[in-house]
């Protein structure tokens, strides 16, 4: 790809985060989720987050908590509820995204490939974020469908994998 040789990302590294639960995150805030404080910015209009220490800048519609889910070398995963659809997605930080070539046209390519896919199997964007101010835009923060898990995940775990799972993962990867 473009990636400089020796120079190997993994996209999203979930085992530093906790993982997801059964079901979406409740919208209010349990015991230990409180702990991110939420700071109003521009007006109210957009929120930010300290999270593994970045600032994680996101409109007011999503409504606290925001809670890390995971991080990787492209960027930072968190939970949050849409409060204008009540869905919960999980919103990905790609921070200094146009600090060099090579990683604005991986998000470019990440954000015009996944809206165009429409498969059970990938992951949809639901929403791109739009920056407090145009004339600071570095930041992009997309908005995916929140899943309860990941292929990362599943291959990283101590469950031990048949060779039918693997086969049955592999098929739904490929599947059209």
């Amino acid at each position: 790809m473009d990636a400089a040789p020796g120079n190997q990302h993994t996209d999203i590294d979930m085992s530093e985060a906790a993982p997801l639960p059964e079901h979406p995150p409740p919208t209010v805030p349990q015991p230990g989720m409180d702990t991110i404080p939420a700071t109003p910015s521009h007006g109210g209009r957009f929120i930010q987050y300290n999270i593994f220490g970045n600032i994680f800048e996101i409109t007011a519609k999503y409504n606290p908590p925001v809670m890390p889910i995971g991080k990787g070398a492209y960027g930072i995963v968190c939970s949050a509820l849409n409060s204008e659809t009540g869905e919960h997605v999980a919103i990905k930080k790609i921070a200094n995204a146009f600090d060099n070539k090579i990683d604005a046209k991986r998000t470019l390519r990440e954000i015009k490939l996944l809206r165009h896919m429409d498969h059970e199997n990938v992951v949809a964007i639901r929403d791109i974020i739009p920056p407090p101010l145009r004339e600071t835009f570095n930041d992009v923060y997309i908005a995916y469908e929140l899943m309860d898990t990941d292929l990362h995940q599943i291959i990283r775990s101590n469950q031990t994998l048949s060779e039918e799972h693997c086969q049955v993962k592999f098929s739904d990867c490929c599947d059209n």
